[in-house]
């Protein structure tokens, strides 16, 4: 059975998908072919297939891609479970076309431990709409002082680690985590944030919080975090990935130390890559994020950062509130946003609609690039490739639609886009040969 996804409920029909444009990064096919899925696997990917199946779908005019994976997510599972849970925030992923998600160690308690690990993977067996991985703590409930059970967390299934939300303060504990990580051959993802720059900070630090007497989060407080690791890792080589950037100047950073052959990725979230502290004066609490929205010349230098191949991540830190906690002051209510159903569209909107990137990269930046950063490439996840998982996603690159609170199927509402007008949706998700959702 592949990893991340239950067996009880195996494919009970074939489908034949007819005359769709396939995009394939890993193998580099981008051509209109016929797919052929048979008990959860693709068995033919052809030309013209003239088998039958037990559901055809006629997909001309749209695009299929390797199922959307999603590297970055808050389930809330356990302790939060008010705010989202495994049903509920897979049932999200599927809606915005996500095949695979990988959830963050902020819960309670902290995932840390194998058998939190195991809990989480046994929940998505029995309730997930998608596949789920977990990505593990690296110091025990996230506190930054002692090592978590790094290798049996590993061993239990973890495909990465990171202390999300918490930034590990202490550069000898966070050379001790670069260590540890190395030898799982897994990768440490980091939030960085400089703790003494942000305490009691609530938004960028710019003429917006000057405006409204806002506490401000300066650039400097990511990019001194990345500065640090980047030289503690040095010596080491562990697999280093910084999580939902912000700040341009990070990028450069990025930049400079892929040119010296680090081991170093990146990636950006929707929300970074289009809204600007501006969104606080008319948006509130709902445009609250951590790191905080900043200026245009910060969503554009992400933007390039795509472009040139210095982000090579696209992750949405889907990130569930209670509406009455958002309703909160602004120095009160949690920080995050919400993205699964929407980040596709919000994207393609960002990167392909202004000729940043083509249709082709995009599906790269959510399919054959975090299932390399998390090792699911290793069983098939990821691409289209016959005797693999039946993991697709079917894009209708015409379908234009305005984002209502309908569409959002979680648990949680809190997000900014709200009657955002959008192109090219996902419209059918289809996991280990299972039709999960389709429009």
């Amino acid at each position: 059975m592949l990893p991340g996804m239950s067996d009880t409920h195996p494919a009970s029909e074939s489908i034949l998908i007819r005359s769709a444009r396939v995009i394939d990064p890993l193998s580099g096919l981008d051509a209109q072919r016929d797919v052929l899925i048979r008990d959860g696997q693709i068995t033919a990917i052809e030309e013209t297939i003239t088998e039958t199946a037990d559901r055809m779908i006629d997909a001309a005019g749209k695009v299929l891609t390797p199922g959307l994976i999603d590297p970055h997510v808050h389930l809330r599972d356990p302790g939060q479970t008010h705010k989202e849970d495994i049903e509920s925030g897979t049932r999200a992923a599927v809606a915005g076309g996500f095949t695979t998600v990988c959830c963050m160690p902020n819960t309670n308690p902290c995932l840390d431990t194998p058998e939190i690990v195991e809990y989480i993977a046994a929940k998505a067996a029995r309730e997930g709409h998608c596949r789920v991985f977990s990505v593990a703590a690296a110091t025990q409930g996230r506190k930054g002082e002692r090592l978590a059970e790094i290798e049996l967390c590993d061993k239990a299934g973890a495909v990465g680690f990171s202390d999300d939300g918490d930034v590990i303060e202490s550069a000898a504990m966070m050379k001790t985590v670069f260590q540890t990580v190395k030898t799982t051959g897994k990768v440490f993802m980091q939030h960085c944030q400089e703790l003494t720059l942000t305490k009691g900070a609530t938004m960028h630090a710019g003429s917006v919080s000057t405006k409204l007497g806002e506490k401000g989060w300066p650039r400097e407080a990511e990019e001194l975090i990345i500065e640090r690791d980047i030289r503690l890792n040095k010596s080491i080589g562990c697999r280093y990935h910084i999580q939902h950037m912000s700040s341009g100047n990070s990028v450069e950073l990025v930049a400079r130390a892929q040119d010296e052959g680090l081991p170093v990725t990146a990636e950006a979230s929707p929300h970074h890559l289009h809204l600007t502290h501006e969104a606080i004066e008319t948006h509130g609490t709902m445009a609250k994020m951590n790191p905080p929205l900043r200026e245009q010349s910060d969503v554009e230098a992400l933007r390039k950062g795509v472009a040139d191949g210095t982000i090579t991540i696209l992750a949405t830190d889907h990130a569930p509130h209670h509406a009455d906690e958002k309703r909160n002051p602004m120095s009160d209510a949690p920080f995050g946003i919400i993205g699964l159903e929407s980040a596709f569209s919000l994207y393609h909107k960002a990167l392909v609609e202004t000729g940043h990137i083509d249709l082709p990269k995009l599906i790269e930046l959510l399919t054959v690039n975090p299932a390399k950063l998390c090792n699911l490439d290793s069983c098939g996840i990821g691409s289209i490739q016959v005797g693999g998982p039946a993991d697709l996603t079917l894009i209708d690159p015409d379908h234009y639609w305005t984002l209502h609170e309908d569409h959002l199927v979680g648990k949680s509402k809190n997000i900014p886009f709200i009657g955002w007008d959008l192109g090219a949706r996902p419209t059918m998700t289809i996991v280990g040969g299972r039709v999960r959702w389709e429009v």
